[in-house]
């Protein structure tokens, strides 16, 4: 069976783990980069990972893009939303779509 990991700060993510998900508590960039190819190539069919930690290892996640799984999502942390976890999906529905999926006031 396959699993679903959460990186980030622990104040972020802490709460996952009630949800029965796996945690890795990660604030450091070159350790977390190398724990991201550890879980990609392990078990791990979702990875979420907050914004934060995401912006410092954003190269390293780029390896992964193109690929079915992992899949890799950004969510907020506790220090608030940048928008890059919306804007990823945005990004992603409208490559799958070819069309944007927002609509409304512009």
């Amino acid at each position: 069976m396959r699993k679903v990991a959460v990186m980030g700060d622990y104040d972020s993510i802490y709460g996952f783990a009630a949800l029965g998900l796996d945690i890795f508590p990660q604030t450091d960039a070159k350790e977390a980069a190398g724990l991201l190819r550890r879980l990609a190539g392990g078990e791990y069919a979702i990875i979420y990972i907050t914004e934060s930690l995401a912006e410092s290892i954003k190269e390293e996640i780029e390896n992964y893009k193109e690929q079915i799984t992992p899949a890799i999502i950004l969510i907020p942390g506790i220090k608030g939303n940048t928008g890059a976890g919306i804007n990823g999906v945005k990004a992603a529905v409208e490559q799958a779509i070819g069309s944007d999926i927002v609509f409304g006031d512009k």
